[in-house]
């Protein structure tokens, strides 16, 4: 039984799990608590990962971290949304590092402060990192235009990795993803319709926590 060491809030936790889920793979979940500093401490990084981040998941001996690695190591593991050749399997780990540099990084960062940080988050740096948002968005918006997963007809992990924080409440963050492009809204719908999908905070363990600012 493999083992996801995860929190609700992580979109990037949220990834494996949802590729899990798709994938038909048995696991467990083991809660990280995060919002109470685990993750900070010594110990913890000693033994479960030195990054200090999560989603951490055991497959028997093996142990992996970064998400993208993970979802490559589920893709290879099951033959599932891992891509049908090389070219395919190349584009994937294209949209992964762009999704880790760019897509996922500056909202992850941006729904942060204003959900959960310890105090206001400072409106330049806001301002700064919502301009990087959407020109993210934009960008896989216009890709989106000419088919239904970044890939083509069928969904891949680079879909799910992109997903990561698609699925959260508005309020979050105040950027209404769907509102604002419509090919992003059509592909966030299309994902939802993917046997195992479910939404973060059902999916994934701890307790849910009310935006701040």
């Amino acid at each position: 039984m493999m083992r996801l060491h995860c929190f609700c809030q992580s979109g990037n936790s949220f990834k494996v799990a949802f590729a899990l889920r798709a994938m038909g793979l048995p696991y467990e979940s083991v809660h990280v608590d995060f919002m109470h500093g685990q993750t900070r401490d010594a110990a913890w990084r000693a033994e479960v990962n030195e990054m200090g981040e999560a989603p951490v998941l055991d497959d028997g001996p093996l142990r992996l971290t970064q998400s993208g690695v993970i979802l490559t190591h589920l893709a290879r593991k099951s033959g599932r949304f891992g891509g049908r050749d090389d070219n395919e399997q190349r584009e994937i780990l294209r949209w992964l590092l762009f999704d880790n540099h760019k897509f996922t990084s500056y909202f992850a960062t941006y729904r942060f402060m204003k959900a959960f940080g310890p105090s206001a988050p400072d409106p330049a740096v806001m301002a700064f990192l919502r301009s990087r948002i959407d020109s993210a968005h934009a960008i896989v918006n216009k890709h989106l235009a000419t088919r239904p997963f970044l890939l083509g007809d069928e969904p891949t992990i680079a879909d799910i990795s992109l997903s990561g924080y698609v699925f959260y409440p508005v309020e979050e963050s105040g950027i209404d993803i769907a509102a604002a492009h419509p090919n992003l809204g059509a592909w966030i719908d299309r994902l939802r319709q993917i046997k195992g999908w479910g939404d973060p905070y059902e999916v994934m363990p701890g307790e849910r926590i009310a935006p701040k600012w």
